[in-house]
């Protein structure tokens, strides 16, 4: 679970859900033991097996077609595995508090926060959507995609205004999308590299540079203090990061150990940082040569 954009006051947050959430029975105690060795030297002989199980039906197939047995593979042939994770045991630690604070804390709040009617929801999460748009925008001129930039300014007025103070998304409906990006972006725009996967308390799978970005964004929304929303007394109170934490949970589908994979924290690390490098290739398209168009090449 990742939550981009707020900033959370522990102490505030636990003592504010858990006062609503005090009857609810949570049972935190059935979390799979961490065995990390004992998971790879699984992982290493099913895949041993696999790799027997798939070179044995391609040799049979081709022998029942008549056709020769296709070119084996060979583990230089898969995409590497690897993620740099150079602090895995506090990482695996803190990955195994998140998903106790979201069994104890998170999820109840975000079922009770579900029970409202569904127009409230949809406007607290318009309305906080709705302030992120000018930390898109100062981005979006940063990473030098300025129409963008112009886009996102455009959906902030006209859902400010029309609107109501960002509680309903009009702009959606006159063809302006929102496409939300920060501080972790631009650095990956100008050349910056992820660096070592991390595992943040209640935020979740990050690596350095999206540590680095979620910092530049909170300092970006606490400078423009818009609406005077994080000096007023919502923000000293705590009640504005906790409503944008719940509904932000409550919005996200991920639920910890929903397979059962022992290999859950593996498979996490590797989706969340090749997620990442991919947006790192989408970031940089624009840098990408073109082809030549067909019968350039004869013309010249």
């Amino acid at each position: 679970m990742s939550l981009r954009r707020c900033s959370l006051p522990v102490a505030t947050l636990l003592a504010a859900t858990l006062a609503g959430c005090a009857t609810q029975n949570v049972d935190i105690s059935s979390l799979p033991a961490a065995t990390p060795a004992a998971d790879n030297a699984a992982a290493a002989e099913s895949r041993t097996e696999l790799a027997a199980a798939v070179a044995s039906e391609g040799s049979e197939t081709a022998a029942a077609n008549g056709a020769a047995p296709p070119p084996q593979l060979t583990p230089a042939d898969a995409p590497s595995m690897y993620t740099y994770d150079p602090w895995e045991r506090l990482n695996r630690f803190t990955y195994r508090f998140n998903a106790r604070f979201d069994a104890a804390v998170f999820l109840p709040a975000a079922n009770g926060y579900r029970r409202l009617p569904s127009p409230l929801r949809s406007g607290v999460h318009n309305f906080f959507g709705n302030l992120s748009e000018l930390s898109t925008m100062i981005n979006d001129t940063l990473q030098w995609r300025l129409g963008r930039g112009v886009r996102s300014f455009g959906r902030f007025v006209v859902n400010s205004t029309i609107g109501i103070g960002g509680l309903i998304d009009v702009a959606k409906h006159i063809r302006l999308p929102s496409a939300p990006t920060g501080f972790s972006d631009t650095l990956g725009t100008w050349g910056v590299h992820p660096g070592p996967y991390l595992v943040l308390p209640l935020f979740g799978p990050s690596t350095l540079r999206d540590t680095i970005g979620l910092a530049g964004d909170i300092g970006t929304r606490y400078g423009i203090n818009l609406f005077d929303l994080y000096r007023g007394p919502f923000y000293k109170t705590g009640s504005l990061d906790v409503t944008d934490a719940v509904d932000e949970r409550a919005n996200t589908a991920f639920r910890y150990y929903a397979t059962g994979s022992p290999f859950e924290y593996d498979d996490i690390r590797f989706l969340y940082v090749r997620k990442r490098l991919l947006e790192d290739t989408g970031l940089h398209r624009h840098e990408q040569p073109k082809r030549p168009a067909p019968g350039a090449e004869a013309g010249q």
